[in-house]
């Protein structure tokens, strides 16, 4: 690829300044063209500190997407706009890096796959940990048939006490839940990922409220507000697919286990397992 892509930032928030944008500042095929937020002030620290030389400052995305010099947009914001807001992006003629999850509900799912596909234009989602070397050097192994069969896979995301505090991920209504949407989802799309397994037969699966309801409780993040806290603290599931495999998944922010990680996947095959 030999041309320089212009890049559009909608939500310059945690993610956006954690990931995104130092990362495609260091891309010389990407410049940042375009930033917005419903705080302008962010908008503008953000277009100041990555964008280049008459960077655009937004807060309204609608306003952003009119621009048809941009050629990709990465969707930064709350879980309940991002639907909203790919398929905004996708009819306005641009390529879109949505941030994990994908959405909310599968219907809203839907609506930016038929989008990506009704307007020609690429959808990605943030799933990010398939690009790390050892993910990408399992999948290889697994794509051998080195492992067999893989009929049995687990997706595991467990802190112990490490509840994120800041932004919206306390808040049901814009996150769409706790741990499980927020890492779980990692987890399990790696699982998926490695077992090219895609279509379940079945789902069973428990969410827990234990732990977030506690004052004052210890958490890698600082204290945070039990009122505020409206979503599980852990969640697990047991899934089983179409070809008669089963996916357990577990996923938590606060568990009185030992911390086991974000992203781990375990696979059983016929001829070898992996972790």
């Amino acid at each position: 690829m030999s041309k320089t892509l212009k890049i559009g930032i909608i939500g310059c928030g945690g993610i956006a300044n954690g990931k995104h944008m130092p990362s495609l500042k260091k891309q010389a095929q990407a410049e940042l063209v375009a930033f917005c937020d419903i705080v302008e002030e962010r908008a503008q620290k953000a277009a100041a500190e990555y964008g280049v030389e008459g960077a655009k400052v937004y807060t309204d995305f609608r306003e952003l997407l009119q621009d048809g010099s941009i050629d990709v947009i990465h969707v930064c914001t709350p879980n309940d706009s991002h639907s909203e807001i790919t398929v905004a992006s996708l009819e306005s003629g641009k390529h879109v890096m949505c941030e994990k999850p994908m959405a909310k509900t599968v219907a809203e799912a839907k609506a930016m796959l038929e989008a990506a596909e009704r307007t020609g234009k690429k959808l990605t989602v943030g799933y990010n940990n398939r690009f790390r070397d050892d993910s990408m050097y399992l999948k290889g192994i697994c794509e051998e048939g080195e492992l067999g069969e893989i009929y049995y896979g687990k997706a595991l995301a467990i802190r112990r006490r490490a509840v994120p505090t800041w932004g919206v991920f306390l808040d049901e209504e814009k996150q769409g839940g706790g741990p499980l949407i927020d890492i779980g989802t990692h987890a399990l799309d790696l699982t998926l990922w490695l077992m090219d397994n895609y279509k379940p037969k079945s789902v069973l699966g428990s969410t827990f409220h234990k732990l977030g309801h506690r004052e004052n409780a210890a958490n890698a993040f600082g204290p945070w507000d039990p009122k505020e806290f409206k979503v599980e603290d852990s969640a697990f599931g047991f899934i089983t697919m179409e070809n008669g495999a089963t996916i357990v998944l577990e996923s938590s922010w606060a568990l009185n286990v030992v911390e086991i990680g974000e992203a781990k996947a375990v696979l059983a095959g016929t001829e070898g397992g992996a972790t």
